[in-house]
């Protein structure tokens, strides 16, 4: 309906004799209707008449579907057609480019020992790891990947054998298995998190290096202190990192000293404290991915080295969920081109600020699409005349105002000087509470702009 709507079609006539401005012209029809195809539940709801682009996520699946679908008619078509079709994929790969570049421009990669993150590379390529990124260091981003050459769009960047993937089916060839899995119905994501805290200090471990590579602290909202927690009280953040917590407390009260007292061997009370047990879980909501592993079962994993790919909302890399059965590796081919030197990004899902603050510890650069604030309005949907619309808009813009100005209110200016000196946390919870203000006060002025025009 959308597409009907709009006057699209998913079915496009290529002439082989065409000027290059009428290439174009088919080529921007060719992306509006391709953006229709990728819209997500957000999308369609703000759309409107819009023509986009939507988001860079949207952007990124429709120029791939394209660039995909210029892939196969190449290997297929005559030499008169290759070129227009050469022409078409060319420039949607000037238009790949395009997207995500403030992300490449703002991070800043800073020098720094590279020993221990140099052994894991080297570890991985020992046990078939293939890959055209090496690791860096960001100034406010900590690690990172960058590529050692140039990467074209659909080229694998990152290439993990299944072996190394830290899976369900790993952990069912372990002790913490064994032990547990006729005991008080300890689910598989649990006992997960079990064997990594286990893991961590086993000095004959196959993923010994892995383990020593990873930080000391995740640097989570779930670490976050006193002064950074007060800092946040009344805030969305503020609920969600204290019911995480709460969840997290009471699950490892659960387990201990329960676990130390009935498997001493493998629980020991000096590995199972409060402290290890947050850390695994930092590691896991950090570091895993949903991956369909050779099996067909869709798991949590932690797949090494892949790990140090950081977020972004434009990235290179969108999708990489499924090992490949022929090669039995987890392939990470890119969705947008990166030049040697260029930081590599991933997408970590569609999360809001909020989400990626408590269980990564970090906020996006730019605008996030994902910073969406639900509200529900009690409107009268059976008013038909100018005049009852007019009043309906204008008693949702008070309402809006109503409930926003008071928080606008609770979230002064921020004061440059508060920031320079304050700890990881506390600067992290002051950077998130000025994105809410500048949302907050977004909306307000949007409603008040429209009153005042009503």
């Amino acid at each position: 309906r959308v597409m009907e709507s709009r006057n699209l079609s998913c079915v496009f006539q290529v002439p082989i004799s065409c000027s290059a401005a009428d290439t174009l012209k088919l080529l921007d029809q060719m992306i509006q209707a391709a953006r229709v195809v990728h819209m997500d539940e957000l999308e369609l709801y703000f759309a409107g008449g819009d023509i986009g682009p939507f988001s860079a996520r949207n952007e990124l699946e429709s120029l791939n579907l394209l660039f995909k679908i210029m892939d196969k008619l190449l290997l297929t078509s005559n030499d008169a057609a290759k070129e227009v079709l050469q022409t078409l994929q060319n420039e949607i790969v000037v238009r790949l480019r395009s997207v995500g570049k403030t992300d490449d421009a703002q991070m800043v990669s800073q020098t720094e020992n590279h020993e221990a993150e140099d052994s894991l590379l080297k570890w991985g390529e020992h046990r078939g790891v293939k890959s055209k990124l090496r690791i860096a260091f960001f100034q406010g981003a900590g690690r990172g990947m960058v590529a050692s050459e140039s990467i074209g769009v659909g080229d694998t960047a990152l290439e993990i054998p299944e072996s190394l993937i830290i899976s369900e089916e790993l952990l069912c060839q372990s002790e913490v298995f064994l032990a547990l899995k006729d005991f008080n119905n300890i689910n598989s994501e649990t006992m997960l998190l079990l064997w990594s805290m286990r893991e961590r200090y086993n000095l004959s471990s196959k993923f010994k290096t892995y383990f020593e590579t990873l930080p000391a602290n995740f640097n989570t909202g779930l670490s976050f202190g006193i002064d950074a927690l007060a800092s946040l009280e009344g805030t969305l953040l503020f609920d969600e990192i204290m019911q995480a917590k709460q969840h997290l407390r009471q699950q490892y009260d659960d387990l201990f000293p329960l676990l130390c007292i009935n498997f001493p061997e493998i629980f020991r009370k000096d590995v199972c404290t409060w402290d290890n047990f947050l850390w695994a879980c930092e590691l896991w909501y950090s570091n895993s991915m949903m991956v369909v592993i050779s099996s067909g079962k869709l798991s949590m994993c932690l797949v090494p080295i892949a790990g140090l790919l950081n977020h972004s909302v434009s990235p290179h890399i969108l999708h990489y969920g499924r090992v490949d059965e022929a090669t039995k590796s987890l392939k990470f081919p890119l969705s947008r081109p990166c030049d040697a030197g260029e930081q590599c990004f991933l997408s970590y899902g569609k999360h809001p600020g909020s989400h990626l603050v408590t269980f990564y510890g970090f906020l996006p650069r730019g605008d996030n699409p994902y910073d969406v604030i639900p509200l529900g309005c009690d409107i009268d949907e059976s008013t038909t005349t100018e005049a009852d619309i007019k009043e309906n808009d204008r008693v949702v813009l008070e309402t809006l105002l109503s409930i926003f100005n008071p928080m606008l209110e609770e979230l002064p200016e921020p004061d440059e000087s508060d920031g320079e000196s304050a700890s990881w946390d506390l600067k992290l919870a002051l950077e998130y509470k000025n994105l809410q203000r500048r949302i907050i006060s977004s909306i307000v002025t949007s409603c008040t702009s429209a009153l005042g025009n009503a």
